[in-house]
């Protein structure tokens, strides 16, 4: 535990939160500013940074968790979509440096945008890029 982590804090009860789901390894509560009622997130309860810290048996673990957690916020808000969303460091919106996962019921025409896309990357920029990656795997 982190003693100035906030999800933490949640886990160990000493900040109180909707908790929709439970196991040994993971709880999911309420986002207190969901994009859409029933915006769920979904965190180990031992504390790591973001995705790139998590051991195998917890990544194992959270795919599963996703599904299930989606299929239920799908099915209890009647929604058109989910979107799963994590943010891994500062510059990628991460403001909470305790891994999440963000479930999120979406409508059609809910208003919620997402990210555009840069049309400006040429073929010779895709094909580096593709790589670089291939040789840092």
């Amino acid at each position: 535990m982190d003693k100035d982590c906030l999800f933490c804090k949640i886990v160990a009860g000493e900040i109180p939160a909707d908790k929709v789901f439970e196991d040994e390894d993971f709880i999911a509560i309420i986002d207190i500013k969901p994009v859409n009622l029933g915006h769920i997130l979904l965190l180990p309860k031992k504390h790591y940074r973001n995705l790139l810290d998590l051991p195998a048996d917890i990544l194992d673990k959270l795919g599963g968790h996703l599904q299930k957690l989606s299929l239920a916020v799908k099915q209890a808000t009647g929604a058109d979509g989910i979107n799963i969303g994590m943010n891994n460091e500062g510059a990628a919106g991460q403001l909470i440096f305790h891994q999440h996962s963000h479930i999120m019921p979406r409508f059609t025409n809910d208003g919620f945008h997402h990210w555009q896309g840069k049309e400006n990357y040429t073929s010779e920029d895709f094909k580096k890029i593709v790589e670089e990656i291939k040789r840092a795997l």
